[in-house]
């Protein structure tokens, strides 16, 4: 394994993240911890979760993922040897069974509170804010389009005050961000610098071979601010599995199951997958290797996170931090993106 450094701490996580969205919905209990036992071995010490996991959300299974990871800390006696982040869920009607406050000083508090109780731990290393509140061009939309009616505030600065107030409890130890903007993020950087309060040190975004998004605005917010990039969803919803081209895709195989999760499923994404899948089989690689390696490789990536149905899929998911992508293969990759940028935002 390889590891980097969560920006502006000595904290070391791997460059590979365990995902653990599909455990209490696709994956049984037994399940997460074999996978959580697997990671482990493999030097992964790095676990993301969220309250609202697993996805699809529901008021029947909400917060049985991190009640998962839960059981697996009781039973091994390794927290202190991983690092956990978990994340509040933002407003909208997809969450309105978690609460509809917001991030008011009340919702975090409480969020926090729930979560430690699953996680069966004092504390979380990382908590992050799922997504925005206000609304903007988050999960898959392509452009901003302002909204006259939205009834959003700013509130940033009191944001961080209570976030604050839950690091110096020693319920949380930093804070990041997730599906955020680089308007946002800017924000976020402002208020923390004027008010001596938290400073968020990660951004956990959708960046995969389909969707590149970040490597604009935010990519140069990454560098110059020191904030780095936990990418989710390297694999696109499996779709840079190759499975669902080939047609050989099991199932119990999330797009399968979920179908309405079609993100990474248009015309132009398939076409631009397929032309990854041709570029990696002309140099010896599946496709899951090639995607996940590259997004290994990128300079403002902190951490990988991999999420898998199966220990089969675990293992090819891990290896990838084995793989190093030549620049021919990079130079091919990005003629594809050229002519198909971002087919996926």
């Amino acid at each position: 394994m390889k590891y980097t450094t969560l920006p502006n701490t000595n904290i070391k996580v791997s460059k590979i993240c365990l995902g653990s969205m599909t455990w209490g919905n696709q994956n049984t209990e037994a399940e997460g911890h074999q996978q959580l036992d697997y990671a482990f071995e493999k030097g992964v010490n790095f676990i993301d979760t969220a309250e609202l996991y697993p996805v699809p959300a529901s008021p029947d299974t909400q917060g049985k993922t991190s009640e998962i990871i839960g059981t697996w800390l009781k039973k091994t006696g390794k927290r202190d040897q991983v690092i956990i982040a978990s994340k509040i869920a933002g407003n909208g009607d997809y969450t309105a069974h978690i609460r509809t406050t917001g991030f008011s000083p009340a919702s975090i508090k409480e969020a926090i509170d729930l979560e430690l109780k699953r996680l069966q731990t004092d504390y979380i290393d990382l908590y992050q804010l799922h997504w925005p509140e206000r609304e903007t061009n988050t999960f898959g939309t392509r452009d901003y389009k302002p909204n006259e009616n939205d009834k959003w505030e700013d509130n940033f600065k009191e944001v961080l005050v209570t976030l604050q107030s839950q690091i110096k409890a020693g319920k949380i130890r930093h804070i990041g961000l997730s599906n955020e903007k680089a308007w946002g993020t800017m924000r976020y950087l402002q208020e923390s610098k004027t008010n001596n309060l938290p400073r968020p040190i990660t951004i956990q975004n959708a960046y995969s071979l389909l969707c590149r998004t970040f490597e604009g605005d935010l990519a140069e917010v990454s560098h110059r601010e020191n904030i780095g990039l936990l990418a989710y969803s390297p694999m696109a919803f499996g779709v840079l599995s190759g499975k669902y081209i080939k047609g050989n895709a099991a199932d119990n195989a999330r797009l399968k199951l979920f179908p309405r999760f079609a993100r990474y499923s248009g015309e132009q994404a398939t076409e631009a997958a397929k032309r990854y899948l041709k570029i990696a089989e002309d140099n010896g690689m599946t496709l899951a290797q090639m995607s996940l390696a590259f997004v290994n490789q990128r300079p403002f990536v902190t951490s990988n996170i991999i999420g898998a149905t199966t220990l089969e899929q675990l293992k090819e998911n891990i290896d990838s931090i084995d793989v190093i992508l030549s620049n021919e293969v990079l130079s091919q990759i990005n003629d594809v993106h050229h002519t198909i940028p971002n087919p996926a935002p």
